[in-house]
């Protein structure tokens, strides 16, 4: 399938209202939807043939969190991207679709609190046992990060 094949079937799938597709080069291709259509999205690219998940990526831009999931398949890069506000750091889990996702959400969860709305184990994955719960490492806020914990850590 190529790269334009891929596009017209995510229009067909999603209105080009709530889809925003770029095709920078040859195998390349990058995706924003809202969270809402997320696990419609990764459904229908599981299913047509973006079987490999090979990472997901989190991290806080100004003011909300961007997700962005990394898939392969028929020689093509993907790349869906998913925003959500400071405020409401809500994403449903995928892991029901792509099983391997588990430590990749868990991860993300730790790092910045992002929680993945029907995840079976949101247990923290990196982080020490004796980690404050409510500190994220990666937030730029009073939670974690730049201004976050101010506690000593012990090697």
């Amino acid at each position: 399938m190529s790269e334009s094949d891929v596009v017209k079937r995510l229009e067909n799938l999603i209105s080009p209202k709530n889809l925003e597709v770029s095709v920078p080069r040859t195998g390349r291709i990058f995706v924003r939807v809202g969270r809402e259509h997320l696990k419609k999205v990764i459904s229908f690219l599981k299913n047509n043939g973006f079987t490999h998940l090979s990472g997901i990526t989190g991290l806080q831009s100004g003011d909300s969190f961007e997700l962005l999931y990394h898939l392969n398949g028929g020689g093509i890069l993907l790349t869906v991207r998913v925003n959500l506000p400071l405020k409401d750091e809500v994403a449903p889990t995928v892991i029901d679709i792509i099983p391997g996702a588990l430590l990749y959400e868990r991860e993300i969860h730790d790092l910045f609190g992002v929680k993945f709305e029907g995840h079976p184990n949101l247990e923290p994955l990196i982080l020490p046992e004796d980690w404050p719960r409510d500190v994220h490492p990666m937030r730029k806020s009073k939670n974690g990060g730049e201004k976050g914990f101010k506690g000593k850590l012990e090697a």
